[in-house]
């Protein structure tokens, strides 16, 4: 699959020259300190989710530090800000392997950001855990790197049994489809193609965007002159957003709308408010709000609470999970700690939380099984509408 927009590729052309050569396997590691670094969009489009994102993987290493950290050694994170752009990727990248040493890289954000250096962070030896992220090209542009492990989703394979599903159930005929350029947009069409090829509904309309667009109309113009049944829409934040709040003013009641798996965020119901009521989302992992029964899940939002003073959502949930599950990996290691023996340590560990729908394993440094429920916006919160399928 060929990336559609040229900055990514000048990126990853870049990044080797920047990087430099390979380093030593033991970087980052001292005998009293594992230095973790992450690069997320702290000032571009999607930064309204970030300080979840972070606050959750500093949650996660606190408590490990507070109990002593991981055989002997404290986790430190460093963080910086990739703007959702690949060209400010690298210079993230290069700075927090080849500057500041850093033994690994957790819970990087951004399709595009991912893209644009994953392989040269893995080529210099740094190991790359849960980037959030298009999982199947990123494992491809990292040329299927054993340092490489992804655990969100594959966007077309869950793209392939949530339209599967909104077809079937609701007699859909003609689908519309706006999707963000790049690697997202990439991978969800081609779900979405698959899902097409088992029914007789046809793409009647397509449409893009790009990550940082506002106005949406036009977009939802053409799926309105097309006269289709579902708006399915590969999108993240701002434009799921957007495009369900022009459906609204054009009071087009008799369409539904549908999101791939980034779209289904808290962050859309609670932002998006009237605009978003009746959206259904593709989720990939369990939501909790503050009346939620589950003990960890009550734990772990209290706990947050306490930290940050801010409620925590599924970003916060997700990032501590990941990085949880990283941890995990790093005390089954051992002292003895490289790239390559924490690699082979996480495909022994299984991982199940207040987050996850199942007992998640990695095959092929890919999370399985790939669970995903249908959910609607509903009183101002994601309501599951249809049980959790996969495999």
């Amino acid at each position: 699959m060929r990336f559609n927009f040229k900055s990514t590729i000048l990126a990853m052309g870049m990044l080797p020259f920047l990087l430099g050569t390979t380093h030593a396997q033991t970087q980052g590691v001292s005998d009293t300190e594992i230095l973790i670094g992450s690069h997320i969009d702290l000032s571009g489009p999607a930064a309204p989710g970030m300080p979840m994102l972070r606050n959750g993987m500093q949650l996660r290493i606190d408590e490990i530090n507070a109990a002593g950290g991981v055989h002997g050694r404290k986790v430190k994170l460093l963080v910086e800000d990739n703007g959702s752009q690949p060209q400010m990727a690298v210079r993230a990248v290069q700075k927090l392997v080849k500057s500041d040493n850093v033994f690994a890289l957790l819970n990087t954000f951004g399709s595009g950001a991912n893209a644009a250096t994953v392989k040269a962070a893995t080529d210099a030896g740094v190991l790359v855990f849960a980037p959030w992220a298009a999982s199947g090209i990123i494992q491809k542009v990292s040329g299927n790197s054993p340092l490489l492990f992804t655990t969100v989703q594959n966007y077309d394979t869950t793209t392939n049994n949530g339209v599967s599903w909104a077809i079937k159930n609701w007699k859909v005929q003609k689908v519309g489809f706006i999707y963000q350029e790049g690697p997202l947009g990439d991978l969800v069409k081609a779900g979405l193609v698959e899902s097409l090829k088992n029914s007789t509904a046809t793409l009647a309309a397509e449409a893009s965007t790009k990550a940082g667009d506002i106005d949406f109309s036009s977009q939802v113009a053409k799926m309105k002159a097309a006269n289709v049944d579902m708006i399915f829409m590969a999108s993240i934040l701002r434009d799921t957003v957007g495009v369900m709040s022009e459906v609204k003013k054009l009071n087009w009641s008799d369409v539904k709308v549908l999101t791939a798996l980034p779209g289904r965020s808290s962050i859309v119901a609670k932002t998006g408010k009237e605009s978003v009521e009746g959206l259904y989302g593709i989720g990939g992992w369990k939501l909790h709000d503050p009346e939620t029964t589950e003990p960890a899940a009550k734990k772990f939002l209290a706990d947050f609470k306490q930290k940050f003073n801010m409620d925590a959502d599924e970003n916060a949930a997700n990032s501590y999970s990941y990085t949880s599950w990283f941890i995990a990996g790093l005390q089954a290691n051992g002292r003895n700690l490289s790239s390559q023996s924490l690699a082979k340590a996480l495909q022994t560990v299984p991982h199940q939380d207040f987050t996850t729908f199942s007992r998640q394993t990695f095959t092929n440094n890919h999370v399985g099984p790939e669970m995903a429920s249908i959910d609607m916006i509903k009183n101002g919160k994601w309501t599951q509408v249809a049980a959790p399928s996969g495999k």
